[in-house]
């Protein structure tokens, strides 16, 4: 046995090596949190109003606080919105125009995605002569003002036949969706690998196979993002409801509008808060649900042009 003294192990090769982690709470980061806090609360703020007075009383409403908690929150007025309040001549509440946002929605959604889809699709896939020029034509279509065209549109639609029925408002909305969904589908099929279509195609298949059996089982984020778009831009649009739905078709903004708008009797705050609710729940909730979806949609390619 030694009798020397145990030497103390050296500590200079056991530290960690490496940049240290920064703090959380960096002069950056502060600022980036603060401005999103700040833009959160500036869109949020006018929902809170919009919920807190919708359950209030109108009493509570014209001698309380615009901003404070219902005292006894209820939800008649929320009952009133969508089953008697007056819109216009009725007064049957927003239920039928509710069913008429659907009927327009659901349609004009599924056949001008699919038709935009295939469009997208032959632009880059099966380019024919003209191809560019016709997407060019396409695209200068979209920045035209919609309210330059609308007595074209009603001289249109009354020949037709369909001027003042949901079919004629669901023609215009399957035709102005068109140029903007195109243009997405165009540029999510041109960042596909072009090696698949061309090993299909020398497999020997053909032009709806691929589609179907290829590119639309690869598509799902970018239908997403279509479908977000289509039925936002659908269901919160007035100015085609108003003109081509017809006085017994209107969709539930219109509707709404008569509500909020109406000269008879004393405004009823919180109905109209609580129509404006109810009109905006169904993109709302398509927003919540596919939200993720969204986004791998516009990051996969459907804004790169």
């Amino acid at each position: 046995m030694s009798g020397a003294a145990p030497t103390t192990p050296s500590t200079s090769g056991t530290e960690p090596r490496g940049p240290r982690p920064k703090p959380f709470f960096t002069p950056k980061k502060i600022i980036i949190y603060t401005t999103l806090f700040f833009f959160s609360l500036y869109f949020l703020f006018p929902l809170y109003v919009m919920v807190v007075t919708s359950l209030k009383s109108m009493p509570e409403i014209r001698f309380g606080n615009i901003f404070a908690l219902p005292a006894a929150p209820n939800f008649d007025a929320w009952v009133k919105a969508w089953t008697s309040a007056c819109t216009g001549l009725t007064c049957n509440g927003l239920s039928p125009g509710f069913w008429n946002s659907v009927r327009i929605t659901i349609p004009s959604t599924i056949v001008s995605i699919f038709i935009a889809a295939v469009n997208g699709y032959a632009l880059v896939n099966w380019r024919f002569k003209g191809s560019e020029i016709f997407f060019s034509i396409l695209i200068f279509g979209s920045f035209i003002p919609y309210q330059v065209m609308l007595y074209p549109l009603v001289i249109i639609t009354r020949e037709m036949g369909i001027f003042g029925s949901l079919q004629g408002v669901i023609l215009i909305h399957t035709i102005f969706g068109m140029p903007i969904l195109t243009l997405l589908f165009r540029n999510y099929f041109a960042s596909l690998p072009q090696e698949l279509f061309k090993a299909a195609r020398v497999d020997g298949a053909g032009f709806w196979r691929i589609f179907f059996e290829i590119m639309l089982p690869m598509s799902l984020p970018i239908f997403v993002v279509a479908l977000i778009l289509q039925v936002t831009g659908i269901w919160n649009d007035f100015l085609f409801g108003v003109v081509f739905a017809g006085t017994q078709n209107l969709p539930m903004t219109v509707q709404l509008n008569n509500i909020v708008n109406s000269a008879q009797g004393t405004p009823e705050y919180n109905v109209n808060m609580a129509a404006t609710v109810l009109t905006g729940l169904v993109p709302l909730i398509i927003y919540f649900v596919s939200g993720k979806l969204f986004v791998r949609g516009v990051a996969a390619g459907a804004v790169k042009g």
